[in-house]
């Protein structure tokens, strides 16, 4: 698997909640963007990466690499990614059992709601095992359209894992999940949790997908 990234952010942050390397997380019952704010450039979407763990844990997104050190619980980092297909992977180390879990929830620029794009989490509370990870892949198998939000535009793409032996035969050390985000262009017109979502076309104002289709 080779050994973790470097304990460092590299990338470009974005928003007013961020400055330099670092970014205060929202509050997650604040309405509306909570302070978020949308992207200058129309063409782009803002996601939220929240990283939750007791350890270290690391995220890649894009281009931009996170960070989060064991002496915070949450970390968060606000991103601009473009239409298309962005990487992601998300790693956790720990000796005694890795131990994480990771959101990423895009941003919709005209309800000013979040989406869950893609949640993972193996050991929060406790410590990551084999039934836990076996237990996700069974739901996300299950995801339908390969959509975690079915009121988001962002699929999921080629999700894979992999993870150490474990030294005590369940708890693995290190967890690596890859995966890709396909962004659509189109912005969402539906909040979070609508149950009308996944059916119909976007409005002929809200631009067209990447690929043709829309989620």
């Amino acid at each position: 698997m080779g050994p973790p990234p470097a304990r460092s952010t590299d990338g470009v942050l974005a928003g007013p909640r961020c400055s330099g390397t670092e970014c205060r997380c929202r509050d997650l019952g604040a309405p509306e963007d909570g302070g978020v704010g949308v992207p200058s450039d129309a063409t782009h979407k803002r996601f939220e990466v929240r990283l939750t763990s007791p350890q270290e844990i690391w995220a890649q997104i894009g281009t931009n690499h996170l960070y989060k050190s064991a002496e915070r619980a949450d970390a968060c980092y606000y991103v601009d990614l473009a239409p298309g297909i962005a990487p992601v992977e998300l790693r956790a180390s720990n000796k005694d059992g890795a131990a994480a879990a990771w959101s990423i929830r895009e941003l919709g620029t005209k309800t000013k709601s979040f989406y869950d794009t893609f949640l993972f989490s193996c050991g929060v509370p406790g410590v990551c095992s084999f039934d836990e990870l076996d237990r996700n892949k069974a739901e996300i198998q299950a995801m339908h359209r390969n959509l975690h939000d079915l009121c988001g535009s962002t699929k999921i793409r080629d999700l894979t894992w992999d993870q150490s032996k474990a030294p005590d035969g369940q708890h693995p050390t290190d967890v690596l999940v890859r995966l890709k985000l396909d962004l659509y262009k189109f912005a969402p017109w539906k909040n979070h949790g609508d149950e009308t979502c996944g059916k119909g076309k976007p409005p002929s104002d809200a631009g067209s997908g990447t690929p043709t289709e829309t989620p």
